[in-house]
Parts: C-alpha cells; structure tokens; sequence
C-alpha cells in the first residue's frame, strides 16, 4: 500500500521527477544497472519502495511523523557473509558494516529502500538509500543523493511504500 501522497518517484535522465517537479539528483559513480552486485558502484534499475526514514535528532528536528533517529551505535551490514547483510545492525558488531551516524551530512537524513531486502541476497548490493549529497553531480556507491532542501522537501509528502522507478538509463 502506497503512502497517500503525489505520487512515483521516477529517475530520468535529468533527476528525480516527482509531484510535477524534477530535482537535480546524484546517482552511483556506476551507472544504473539491472545486475546490480555489492560494491560495483551501480545505483539498481527496478521498482523499490521506500521503508523508512532515519535522521539525525542531533542535527535537524524530526522531518515527518513516520522518522527514526539514528544515534552512534547505528549501522547498516554490508557483508554478504553475514545472516544479517543488507540490515540495519548495531554496534559493536564484528561483521563490515556502514556507520549511519557519520561526521559529514550525508546521513542526515535517510530514506530506505527495499532493494534486496525480500530476503537478501548475499552479494546483490545493500543499502541503497535516498540521501544527501556531497556537491552536485558528484557520484554515490549507487544511492541516490540530494540537495538537502530537496530531499527535505520529498520527504514531508511520500511515505512509506512510495514507490522509486529507476529505469536503465542510456549512457
């Protein structure tokens, strides 16, 4: 069930279209890719959905009613060996893993996606989130990042089960 709001999130070749606006977007420094595989960099061509919104309480006020915040000892698996890949995990924990709580911005604002989720598939790729980008047009690990007035402004009109359409996108 999709969130009541104004509709897909739609990659296009000139960012992200959604309720009647495009927003200049970043996406992973290996392109769009239908055979997406941990660490190639690729940002997944398909239909996700959005499940969820972290923040960071220390930084910014709750974006919408549906947020969690993220503390230091929140983390997200990375590790295809691990039963809990493609998770968000806590510390201490030995298997590799990317910290959600991060000195620069990036973080500060998160929306998860079901990307390899249903379960996971050791090796598909993880973490594929909507976050906030370093500078305009400098490449994610295959997310898709923002300005934050933009995801900010996204982010107070989908919820969760908004779908993100990420078709191949020429070369």
């Amino acid at each position: 069930m999709s969130w009541p709001g104004l509709g897909d999130l739609v990659l296009t070749p000139k960012g992200v279209r959604f309720a009647g606006r495009v927003f200049l977007c970043a996406i992973g420094r290996g392109g769009v890719r239908r055979d997406k595989r941990e660490g190639d960099g690729a940002t997944p061509a398909g239909i996700h959905r959005i499940t969820g919104l972290l923040y960071r309480a220390d930084r910014m006020a709750c974006p919408a009613p549906w947020a969690r915040p993220i503390g230091p000892r929140d983390l997200w698996c990375d590790d295809p060996a691990s039963p809990a890949y493609n998770m968000p995990v806590r510390a201490p924990f030995a298997a590799r893993h990317e910290r959600l709580f991060r000195p620069d911005p990036l973080y500060d604002m998160i929306l998860t996606t079901d990307w390899n989720s249903a379960p996971p598939r050791p090796g598909a790729g993880s973490a594929i989130f909507l976050h906030i980008w370093r500078r305009p047009g400098y490449p994610t690990e295959g997310c898709i990042a923002f300005a934050r007035e933009d995801l900010m402004w996204i982010v107070t009109r989908i919820g969760p089960g908004t779908r993100l359409i990420v078709p191949p996108l020429p070369a």
